[in-house]
Parts: structure tokens; sequence; C-alpha cells
């Protein structure tokens, strides 16, 4: 009945908890909660300190409901939260096109209509001289006023550009450059719209100059910048509070920021700017249409010759034909500006078509002088253009995406005519990404596991540039000895980490034979495409391997030394027939198939510990030693061999010579045939096997009774 009535009064209690909760929520919801009266109520009406904490505990955990609820709802909308970011920044940069694009189109517009006029003019000058006065009643009204307002407005530019320190070189004296307007602004960092400094720009009527304020002198400047305005770009920018009154200029590569005084002046920049790039551009295409116009030639002086007639006709008409390049039509006319938009939208596929188009349409034309002016500008936009590709390959940009991100900048790099700079970028590219894959290997435990991620990393990599680079420069075959040159320092930089993670480390020679099988046969992959880097591997690994041969060679040769001093000269007794079992089984993968008829009985072999451990020893120092194997260590492991072979033979001899017990002598002289007849021909057979031919030293050695004859007065060994 007790726990009845504990269970009834705990299912209350939870009951008018959750109850309670709600009616909590409720009173914090409210519009009119006041959290002083709240807590003064709450403190008159509990009956201690339990009743608060209980409170307390309520109101804690309706906060934390509160944040979970917050935290869902947060993380609920936090993708569409991030689509519409992106929408409304897409929205903007189309907003900011549309804006240049609108006000290309009126410039166009403009220049359009000024282009019929003035072709009205051309042919009713008098109503172009009627239109003229009425658009302008302070129109000067003669050819000597029209000098003096000229020379008015060089003398005000020159007025002014005194004040500017560093120009005068800069701006040489020339009679049609004139002040258009100037005026004080601000600078702001691109980035961080923070302020830079104060600057007065001067606009002439074909370029614009930026100067910088001299400090404690008032109306003093220094030169900053100067920009044609053939390649600069006028883009209003979009008030953000405390931002407004900005405007952009962009000149390629670079783009700067400045802020005018008021909504008013920032107006009158843009709009003069505007109306000062379309009059330079009209001015430029008149003068372009005058130069193709053609010119009559000079009457040549009367010859008496009648021979010269011919010569003449002849040397008139190629004249006659440099006179027929047009230059006036609209896709030339616009081909430079065309060229510095693509440039600036990354459309470098449609900027090497223009040039090509270009390039085709003068091939078999003359080059004069319009030419000539025409071939500088472009020669200036295809240096930018290069300039852009180059960056687009450098080791600075990402290297993600792999070789064929690659691809875009050098194909026009290689339209281009720079094959040359394209293969040299594009391997230097595919270097830093190798060497970063490389050092972002993580260095495991297991030497072994490391060595399959470095090898797979790395020639899939190899593997991968070399198809890419054959797929971009097919038709390039000069440059497939600077590829072969890469791969070569790209295997050293693989060697260099794959030795000091294998041999550095003073590794095991059987975990070494096995990190360079893996090397192997990795290596063998590059072959699918025509590439053989195996000797290359050779070649930089047979260092390193040298060094381990012979430190293993050494370690055996005092390990053998040391069981030598300790000879008691004593059949083994292994005890257990699983251990006469195993020592069975590993003799067998030594090779040694006659094993049997040196057991007895009861787990006893009738040899010494000391021949069957060298036995043991030696065979599988051969067979990780095989598996290193290449011609450049033939004679390092053919004489490592020797070596080991002779501290076991001399010991065995000295002690036949030196042993004066019949059964000891007779137990020494079992062990001897046992090296002689069984171990040595198995030795010279598994080496010829591994390595292709017969090796006379190790004849020599079994055919040899005594391989070293010792001095028989003499009791102690050589060894």
């Amino acid at each position: 009945g007790g726990a009845a009535a504990a269970v009834a009064a705990m299912a209350l209690s939870l009951s008018l908890g959750e109850g309670g909760g709600s009616r909590l929520r409720r009173q914090l919801e409210s519009g009119g909660f006041a959290a002083g009266e709240y807590v003064k109520q709450l403190s008159q009406q509990s009956d201690g300190d339990r009743d608060l904490q209980e409170h307390r505990q309520r109101i804690q955990a309706l906060s934390e409901e509160t944040a979970q609820s917050l935290k869902r709802n947060v993380y609920q909308n936090y993708r569409q939260f991030i689509e519409t970011a992106r929408e409304i920044s897409y929205l903007e940069s189309e907003m900011y096109q549309l804006s240049h694009i609108l006000t290309e189109q009126k410039g166009i517009m403009e220049a359009v209509t000024q282009a019929l006029l003035l072709q009205a003019d051309r042919d009713d000058p008098a109503l172009g001289a009627r239109r003229a006065a009425a658009a302008d009643p302070f129109l000067p009204l003669s050819a000597k006023e029209a000098a003096a307002s000229e020379e008015g407005r060089q003398r005000t530019l020159t007025t002014l550009l005194e004040k500017v320190e560093g120009c005068r070189d800069l701006l040489p004296e020339s009679p049609g450059k004139y002040l258009v307007y100037n005026g004080d602004l601000v600078e702001y960092d691109a980035d961080h719209m923070a302020q830079i400094q104060r600057v007065h720009a001067f606009l002439m009527n074909d370029c614009l100059l930026v100067a910088t304020a001299l400090p404690n002198r008032r109306g003093a400047y220094r030169y900053d910048a100067l920009y044609p305005l053939d390649g600069l770009a006028v883009v209003n920018v979009k008030d953000n509070p405390p931002m407004k009154d900005m405007f952009k200029l962009l000149m390629f590569p670079e783009s700067r920021i400045f802020q005018a005084e008021n909504a008013k002046i920032k107006k009158e920049w843009l709009e003069v700017l505007e109306e000062t790039k379309r009059n330079r551009a009209l001015s430029e295409k008149r003068r372009l249409e005058q130069e193709a116009l053609p010119r009559p030639a000079p009457t040549p002086p009367e010859s008496t010759n009648p021979f010269e007639d011919d010569e003449e006709e002849e040397e008139e008409e190629p004249s006659a034909e440099e006179e027929v390049v047009d230059l006036s039509l609209e896709w030339i006319q616009e081909l430079p500006e065309d060229l510095d938009v693509c440039i600036a939208q990354r459309d470098f596929e449609g900027a090497v078509d223009l040039l090509d188009k270009l390039n085709e349409y003068l091939g078999d034309k003359p080059v004069s002088q319009p030419v000539k002016e025409l071939r500088l500008k472009v020669d200036e936009r295809v240096r930018q253009l290069t300039d852009v590709l180059v960056f687009e390959l450098s080791p600075d940009r990402s290297l993600r995406g792999g070789p064929r991100a690659t691809r875009r900048a050098v194909s026009q790099l290689i339209r281009l005519g720079q094959s040359t700079k394209a293969c040299e970028l594009f391997l230097k590219n595919r270097a830093a990404a190798v060497q970063t894959a490389i050092r972002q290997l993580r260095i495991e435990g297991a030497t072994l596991l490391y060595i399959h991620k470095l090898c797979h990393v790395f020639f899939t990599s190899l593997l991968e540039t070399a198809r890419e680079f054959e797929t971009d420069f097919a038709g390039n075959n000069g440059c497939y000895s600077a590829f072969v040159v890469w791969a070569r320092s790209s295997m050293k930089m693989f060697v260099d980490a794959f030795s000091k993670q294998v041999f550095d480390s003073k590794e095991s020679l059987s975990t070494a034979a096995e990190c360079v099988k893996v090397a192997k046969e990795h290596c063998k992959q590059l072959s699918e495409i025509g590439l053989d880097l195996t000797f290359i591997i050779h070649a930089l690994l047979v260092k390193d391997i040298k060094g381990a041969l012979q430190s293993y060679k050494d370690i055996i040769i005092e390990a053998t030394k040391h069981r030598n001093s300790e000879e008691m000269w004593r059949r083994m007794n292994l005890m257990t027939p699983e251990a006469l079992g195993k020592l069975r089984e590993e003799m067998r993968g030594c090779g040694v198939g006659n094993f049997d008829q040196y057991t007895g009985d009861d787990c006893w072999v009738n040899l010494s510990y000391t021949v069957v451990a060298f036995t043991k020893q030696t065979m599988a120092f051969l067979e990780e030693a095989l598996k290193l194997y290449f011609p450049e260590l033939h004679m390092v492991l053919l004489e490592s061999l020797v070596e080991i072979i002779l501290v076991a033979v001399q010991h065995v001899d000295y002690s036949l010579r030196c042993e004066q017990d019949p059964e000891k002598k007779a137990f020494i002289r079992q062990n001897a045939s046992f090296l002689y007849e069984t171990v040595l021909p198995v030795v010279e057979k598994r080496f010829e096997e591994g390595v292709g031919k017969p090796a006379k030293q190790l004849q020599d050695l079994r055919n040899a009774s005594r391989l070293m004859r010792v001095n028989p007065e003499s009791t102690t060994s050589v060894v």
C-alpha cells in the first residue's frame, strides 16, 4: 500500500510539473511580464529554499528547451540562408553588369548620333554651321578665337600640372592635350573598404592622372598613377551607408575605389569620364578613317628613259595595294575593348579567337602605319592575356582539380604561340601539386602501410600528369624532353621521401625489400603510356640499398662470430616432436631437402646449433637480397655472401685442426660435410635462379676442400 501511494504521488507531481511548465511558459511569453514583480511575488509565495530551487530548475529546463528549439530552427534554415545570400550576391553582380552595359549602350547611341550629325554636316556645311551656332551660342566665331581657346586650355593644364611633382617627364607637351575635369577624391581599400588616402584626379582628353596630396603643402601634389582612357572602365558603386558616393575604376589587372564629396560631384565624375572616353574613341576612329583614305601619289619628274616606265608601273602596284588595308570595320575598331572585356570576364577562348581572326585578316595585308599602331594596341592586350594565363598556372593558385584543371590555360597559351612557357608552367604546377600531396600524407606507425600510400599518391599523380601532357602537347614533340627531365626530378623527390622513411629509420632488410618491391610494381604501371622509369628508381636507390645490404651483412657476421665463440660442438636436442617438425619446415623453406638424414631419434639433430642458425640466417639474407636485386647490386650481393660464408667455413676448418677428441672431431666433420655438400649448393642454386647467371666465386667456395689454410702449429682462430 505504501509503494502504491508513492507511485501515485510521483505521477501527480509529474503532471503538476508539466502543467506548471506550460503555465510558466505562457507567463514568461506574455507582453506585460515584469521580471521584478514576478521575483517579488515568487519570494512571497514560496515556503522555503526548496521551492525556489524547484522553480529555478523549471526555468532552467524551459531555457534549455527554448535554446534547443532555436538551434533546430537555425539549422533547418541554415541552407536557405546560404542559398538566399548566394542569390543576392549573384543578383547584385548582375545588376552591376547590367548598369555597365546600359552605360555602354548609352555611349554607343550617342556616338552613333554624333557620327550621323557629322556626316550630315559634311554633306551640307551650311546646315552644320547653323546647328552648331544654335547648340552653343558661345561657340568661337573665328579660327583666331578657336586657337586662343585651345591655347587657354593648354595654359590651364600646364598651370595645374606644375603643382604635381614627378609628372613633367610622364606628360610631354602635345598640341592636342588639354584638361577636361579635376577634383579632390578619397581612395578606399577594395577589400576592406578602409580609407587609404586623399587624392586629386586630373582628367585629360586622353588619360587620367591621380596624384596624392603632399603634407604641410597646401595645393601641392605628388604623382601617383597615370591611366590611358583606352584601357579604363568606370563602374558605379551602389550606396551602402556609411559607404556612399563611390565609383570604381577598372584598369586591368587592378581596380581602385574612390569617394566623391557628394552625390552631385560623383554624378559629374561619372558623366564626364564616359563623355571623355566617347570623344576619345570618336576622334581615334576619325583619325583611322582619314589615314585609311587613299592619297594621291606625287607626280614623278618626266624621264626620257623608255625602260623606266615599266619599272615604275611595277613599283607603283604594291604601293597602291598598301593603301587598301581597311581598318574601319566595326569589329576591328572595337577589338582592343573587346579583348579587355574578354580578359576581365576570364573568357580566354574568346580573346584568343579574336586574335586569330585579326591575324587571319591581316595575314596577307601589307604592314602600313595604321596596321602597326593597331598591332601595338593588340600586343599590349596579348601581354596582359599572357600574364593572366601564367598566373592561372602558377603554383600559388589552388592545386585542386588535378592536371585537367590546367588544360584551359595551357591550351590558350599554346594557341598564342607560347608552348614552351606553357610546358614549363604546367610542369611546375604539377611538381608543386605532387609535392603538396606527399607532404600531406600522414606518417603511419607501420612503414609498409605508409609506403603503399606514398606510392599510390605519387605514381597515380605521375600517370595522370603524363596522360594530360600527352593530350595538351600532342603536336609539340619538342616538349617531351622537358617532361622526361621533370619526371626524373619528381622521381628524385619521391625517392627522398621513400629513403627517409625506409632506410634512414633503420628498418629491417625484409621490410626494406617489401617496400622496394611495392615501389617497383607501381613504377611498372607507367609502361602503360610508354614511360619506363625503372632504371631511374634503380639509380636513385642503389646507394641506400648497398648500405642496407652491407649493414645487414655486418649484423650476420657479428652474430655468427658470437655463436662461434660459444660453440661446444654438441648435437641439438629439440625436446618435442613439434619443435623438430617446425625445424624441418624451416629448413625445407630454405631449400634444404635432405635435412631428414641429419635427424636422429627422440628429437635429436646431428648438427650443431651454430651451423643450423647460420644456415637459416644466410638463406633469409639471400632471399631478401634477391628481392632488392638489380644488375648494379650484383657484386655487392656476391661479395657479401662470400664474406658471410667464409666466417662459418673458416670456423669449421679451424675447429677441425684444433680439436683432439675423436668423437667431437667426427661431429665437426659431419657439420663441415653439411656446409659443403648441402648448404653451399643450395646458396649457389638459389643465387643463380634469382640473378639469372652462375657465380664463379660461389663455385670456388664449394669445390675447395679447404677454403683457408691455417698454420698447423697455430691454436688461435683467425676469425
